[in-house]
């Protein structure tokens, strides 16, 4: 066993060396030994010197063969353990030197060729070589074994970890040996193994082992029409620049040739400008070359893994992911060897885009930071499932939830955060931060799962403040959800959407507000291309049932609709079907229990008063519906159809007859009941109500029908109703269960009959559930899920180390 210390690289260790030499401890002998003796660097050969091997290794031969003669006849007995100087070394005219940077690391790559050991051990202060800079990448992992080619890779795009020239001897070493990035202060990491394969050419969805980036940099940009076809041109550029020592990390040129495109250090950016306008001073001033330009500052980010050879797909989810995060690649770059992607990005977005990419191929989770308004039960139910599900959504979705902001009324210019909301933050806001410090805003209150420095703190400035509290330049993906039915945060949609922030929202005042809002909610979406946010508005018409995205995919598919009707409103199912139960409901009921295995519980009851198929009045079913929690604060919303108008207002947006419709047009032409005034205590309703909405529901009775508010959306004679219909007692509407919502779509491919969309709308669960579906659909093409692979063409040939022994074999650390 042969062992190098190393890292001190100077003679003021030597002394610690020097007195371990004597010891020796159970049959080990330790010797001191000074790399000038052996290590010797031919200064003239390279710009940093190279070692000439067969010196080095008499040397070391000579130093071996008389040590172990001082054993005599205990060498069998007694190991030799080398303790031998880092970073220096001696030049071919008997001079000492130094390796420069990282000449430690190298002194042990040195001696590992020099011996044929089995391993190099670099020990230094991270776990390993990491898949991404932990400082901008908080979730940056430990790869626990890269090839030689992938080190190299990341090492130059600045992973500081290891140098290129470290590994050198190593990989020209015969057999080649593998390299251990160890942890000093964490022993019991097992590093990083570096060699010949790595798991990316095993596992298929780890195609690319890490992401680094350089930084400082710069672009140059020659362009012009007499640049096409023309011999010598990249010759010129290029050998000037290399007359002046400026350094080219990245080319990209068009086929046209019509652009050469160039990254060097933007400290050099202005001199490669000077002397390229210099060399093309000509064409130039005849105009065969238009301009040389630099975009400064930039950055390249490089995707670096030996798995990406023959796999289809990784430039996709690449640049997908990039876009996804809303940045702008301003130049690209691959080799054939398909071993790199590297592209180039302004610095402003590095950080962004390197989150963005090291969590679509799987390394670490996207963040999504999200705000919540209102805390209603809806906005209640989806923090507390944002908390319940944050694990399983890393798991399943490689999305991290954090709940980052919350509003809890529109109004009362209060919002609630996180005090300790850094850049590489993991905490959320939960149900019990949320609540304590509503229910005591002087106290901050701390989360259930963050450490004693992070609590929950109510700052002042509203929906205002909403963009600044939850916005991180350096987070992908942004989302705040409106689960409020005020006409105020509408008011903040096309501003969050301009910011860039996605909108999800379960209030439709935004898209039923006046046609100037509306129309700012439609440019916002569109102002600014994919820097925009997206408007997500699933739930605004029935809650968690799927009909604006049926619609949507009706259109998209080159359907045509006619006409929708249907029971929107969770209150209008409900009242009606109590004060005009269809017959025989119970039968129903029966054959469901008795077919469904159990599932089915047979208690249609909609609360501990009501007998689902017996007939109640009118103020009965209004209370038992506010009793339920069905009704908006305010229960004429749904009585006098407002709510249902807004409802149809969103799905006249989505067949484009919204711009001559508004809601109050709607509702002053809507059926109602009866006639409510503003003074009506809905709990304690007068009995001429009953009385006015009883012979309505006896007159139906009598024709063998159930009263029924239907509203529709007629396309051919563009007419939006809200109509107290008399309903056949089979009818799909008069048989649809109360708190239901039951949605036709008559259109040319489903002419004879409709598609029906029907089921449970009602309930703060089901709309966060709905919610939270949305929030996946969005980020699923900017988080990849980990059940979608990566397709590798053909078969990857393994790497097989063969050990061969030596009298000499052993570790080098």
């Amino acid at each position: 066993l042969v062992m190098l210390v190393e890292k001190f690289g100077s003679d003021s260790f030597s002394n610690i060396a020097k007195a371990s030499t004597a010891s020796q401890i159970h049959h080990n002998n330790f010797i001191y030994l000074d790399a000038r003796r052996v290590i010797t660097i031919d200064e003239d050969a390279i710009q940093d010197g190279a070692v000439v091997w067969h010196t080095s290794e008499e040397k070391f031969m000579e130093i071996f063969k008389e040590e172990e003669a001082k054993l005599g006849d205990a060498r069998d007995s007694i190991l030799n353990h080398f303790i031998i100087t880092g970073y220096v070394a001696i030049n071919t005219d008997g001079v000492a030197v130094t390796l420069k940077r990282d000449g430690s690391d190298y002194s042990a790559a040195i001696v590992g060729k020099i011996l044929r050991a089995n391993s190099i051990s670099i020990w230094t202060d991270v776990d390993g070589v990491l898949s991404a800079d932990p400082r901008r990448v908080p979730l940056a992992n430990v790869l626990p074994e890269v090839s030689y080619d992938e080190a190299m890779e990341l090492a130059y795009f600045g992973a500081k970890v290891i140098h290129p020239k470290t590994m050198q001897p190593a990989v020209s070493c015969d057999p080649q040996i593998p390299i251990y990035i160890r942890n000093t202060f964490n022993m019991r990491s097992p590093g990083t193994r570096i060699f010949t394969n790595a798991t990316t050419t095993k596992q298929h969805d780890k195609v690319v082992c890490g992401f680094s980036s350089v930084e400082g940099m710069a672009l140059v940009n020659v362009e012009g029409t007499g640049m096409v076809g023309i011999r010598g041109v990249d010759q010129r550029i290029f050998g000037v620049l290399e007359k002046y020592d400026v350094n080219v990390a990245l080319i990209s040129q068009a086929i046209s040739e019509h652009s050469v495109t160039f990254a060097t250090l933007e400290t050099q950016a202005e001199l490669a400008k000077t002397v390229i306008k210099e060399e093309f001073r000509r064409e130039l001033k005849l105009g065969h070359i238009s301009s040389v330009d630099i975009r400064a500052p930039v950055s390249i980010i490089a995707a670096v893994g030996d798995g990406m050879v023959d796999t289809t797909g990784v430039a996709g989810r690449f640049f997908s992911s990039l876009g996804g995060a809303k940045i702008n690649v301003l130049a690209i770059a691959q080799g054939s060897s398909e071993r790199n992607i590297s592209t180039v990005v302004w610095s402003r977005d590095s950080t962004r885009a390197l989150r963005a990419v090291h969590a679509a191929f799987n390394l670490s989770n996207m963040t999504a930071r999200v705000g919540i308004i209102g805390t209603s039960e809806v906005g209640i139910s989806l923090l507390r499932l944002f908390e319940s599900e944050r694990d399983a959504l890393k798991s399943n979705f490689d999305l991290d939830v954090q709940v980052c902001m919350v509003c809890p009324k529109s109004d009362n210019g209060e919002i609630l955060s996180l005090i300790n909301d850094t850049e590489s933050g993991t905490q959320s806001l939960t149900i019990g931060a949320v609540t304590r410090v509503m229910a005591d805003p002087d106290e901050t209150t701390k989360t259930t799962f963050a450490d004693e420095n992070e609590v929950a703190v109510v700052s002042k400035g509203g929906l205002g403040i909403c963009f600044d509290t939850l916005f991180r330049k350096e987070c992908t993906f942004h989302a705040i959800f409106d689960c409020t039915n005020d006409e105020a945060s509408g008011l903040y949609h096309a501003g969050w959407l301009r910011a860039g922030i996605d909108v999800i929202t379960a209030n439709n005042r935004g898209l039923s507000g006046p046609k100037d809002q509306r129309e700012d909610i439609k440019e916002a979406e569109k102002s600014n291309g994919k820097q925009s946010g997206v408007y997500s508005t699933e739930t605004v018409v029935a809650g968690g049932l799927p009909i604006i995205s049926t619609l949507r995919s009706l259109l998209h598919s080159g359907d045509k609709i006619r006409r929708i009707d249907g029971i929107f409103t969770v209150v209008k199912s409900y009242v009606m079907f109590r004060i005009s139960p269809p017959p025989n409901v119970s039968t129903c009921s029966q054959f469901d229990v008795t077919n469904s295995n159990g599932v089915f519980e047979g208690d249609l009851k909609t609360s501990s008063s009501a007998c689902v198929g017996e007939a109640c009045s009118f103020s009965q079913a209004v209370r038992e519906a506010i009793q339920l929690g069905l009704t908006e604060d305010d229960p004429s919303l749904d009585l006098k159809a407002e709510y249902a108008a807004r409802v149809l207002m969103a799905l006249a947006r989505e067949l484009g007859m919204d711009k001559d419709n508004e809601t109050e047009q709607i509702q002053m032409n809507s059926d109602v009941l009866a006639d409510f005034d503003d003074s009506l205590d809905f709990l304690n309703l007068p009995p001429h109500i009953d009385e006015q909405v009883q012979k309505r529901v006896d007159a139906a009775k009598d024709k063998g029908c159930v009263l029924r508010s239907i509203a529709s959306i007629d396309v051919k004679s563009k007419s939006i109703q809200i109509r107290i219909l008399e309903v056949p007692n089979h009818h799909t509407f008069a048989v649809s269960p109360p708190g239901c919502s039951c949605v036709r779509f008559f259109t040319r491919r489903h002419e004879r009959y409709p598609l029906i969309v029907q089921g449970p709308s009602a309930g703060a669960d089901s709309t966060a559930s709905a919610l939270l579906a949305e929030l996946l659909q969005r980020t699923r093409g900017i988080s990849t899920p980990r059940s979608l692979a990566l397709i590798r063409r053909g078969s990857s040939g393994a790497f097989i180390h063969n050990k061969h022994s030596a009298s000499m074999n052993g570790s080098v650390i």
